[in-house]
């Protein structure tokens, strides 16, 4: 790719105009890449991408922390973690093209599995290096995850309701206490399970399932929803 077609590529990509082409052109060059420099300096992404990293996950955290005022920190956790895993970014990746944008051929047997995903993070280093946090903050928000990423679905995507509660009630001083009882039945060849759970000595859920343990997820996700009903309406 000539410099004035990655230039332009690069333009429409970010949305604005990038100021030290070199540091995108860096963004861009994976350590396996099919280039050779005099001295046998090393030159590639690695350090761009390390940087990205870090300022990718301040980007989301800050997101998560204003988007979700009423959650906590376990919860954000686990949200974050989904945005930015490496399996996600490769997907984020393809989807804003950036396989088009390698300046460089890539050897052949490539060890990097994340190799696109990675090449978005050196891409937010450069931009945080060149227009600083709030353009590259403003560049992943508009341009990934508001237009790549079904928030909703990473939220609700979290089976782990047992845990939740026991988190929020662990921070709002709320007795939990979980009740299972084995069900038998001569139609069923193996037992099944239902389970209650009740919080300060009030019934919040119930469920059945074919072990306990899947009985307890399904009261504990009746009692998240009321959970939530209750800071929905401020109470």
């Amino acid at each position: 790719m000539n410099g004035r077609r990655f230039y332009l590529q690069l333009i429409r990509l970010l949305g604005f105009l990038p100021f030290k082409l070199k540091i995108y052109k860096l963004a861009f060059l994976p350590k396996s890449a099919l280039i050779s420099y005099p001295k046998a300096a090393s030159i590639n992404n690695e350090r761009l991408e390390y940087l990205g990293d870090a300022v990718l996950s301040t980007i989301v955290a800050d997101y998560l922390f204003r988007k979700f005022p009423n959650c906590d920190e376990g919860f954000m956790t686990k949200v974050r973690a989904r945005i930015v895993k490496r399996k996600n970014l490769d997907y984020l990746a393809m989807q804003i093209h950036i396989p088009s944008m390698i300046r460089h051929g890539v050897l052949p047997g490539n060890k990097s599995k994340h190799i696109y995903g990675n090449m978005l993070e050196a891409l937010v280093g450069a931009i945080y290096l060149d227009r600083g946090y709030r353009v590259a903050r403003k560049f992943f928000l508009k341009k990934i995850l508001e237009k790549h990423i079904d928030l909703n679905l990473l939220v609700n995507k979290d089976p782990d309701y047992k845990s939740r509660v026991i988190e929020w009630a662990q921070k709002k001083r709320v007795e939990v206490i979980f009740e299972s009882l084995e069900e038998h039945n001569s139609t069923q060849k193996f037992p099944s399970f239902i389970s209650t759970i009740s919080l300060n000595g009030e019934k919040k859920g119930s469920g059945r399932g074919s072990t306990k343990k899947d009985a307890e997820q399904r009261a504990a996700r009746e009692a998240m929803i009321s959970i939530q009903e209750k800071i929905a309406d401020g109470t």
